[in-house]
């Protein structure tokens, strides 16, 4: 068994649910998991108390959270020592073509300025949460979706985080863990 932990950084929640569905697999799979919010880690966590990571966070105005950041930064050499992922959660990554291009830029880009490089990466699609938007925003993502082609009713929320996809790059991880 090991002691693996999932950090995450979400702005409405969606990328808490894919954390908790990391932390869910890797469970199945017999290990025992701490799943942590990154802007709430305790004050003594010490990565070398884990034998593998998977950190998730969210894309912003094309930023991750700066919180996650910090903690990638920090802990850079102790994640480049063990087994260790990341994905990144983005609504251009349900688009096609140029749109998920730029999700993946934007993980790539992360990934280098916190001078952590993961063999298990994933541009993971995101929720359009109408209902959690404010009128402002509510307006601003409507038309960025029509734009692209996506959801434009503003009554419901629309997921396109591709679960499956999820499972198969934890499964990913648990191959280096385990391995």
């Amino acid at each position: 068994m090991a002691f693996v932990l999932v950090l995450y950084g979400t702005g409405e929640g969606q990328t808490e649910r894919i954390a908790g569905h990391v932390a869910d697999v890797i469970r199945e799979h017999g290990h025992d998991v701490t799943l942590l919010h990154g802007d709430r880690i305790p004050t003594d966590l010490s990565l070398t108390a884990y034998d593998g990571a998977v950190i998730g966070a969210s894309i912003h105005l094309g930023r991750h959270q700066r919180y996650i950041r910090e903690f990638a930064v920090e802990n850079s050499t102790l994640l480049e020592a063990m087994p260790s992922a990341f994905f990144s959660v983005s609504l251009s990554a349900a688009g096609r073509g140029t749109q998920r291009e730029k999700a993946r830029a934007v993980l790539e880009g992360f990934l280098e300025e916190v001078g952590w490089h993961p063999e298990v990466r994933a541009v993971v699609p995101g929720t359009l949460a109408y209902g959690q938007y404010g009128p402002m925003k509510r307006f601003v993502m409507k038309l960025i979706a029509r734009r692209a082609g996506g959801a434009t009713d503003t009554s419901q929320n629309h997921e396109y985080t591709d679960w499956e996809g999820v499972t198969r790059f934890t499964e990913a991880f648990l191959e280096r863990l385990e391995g």
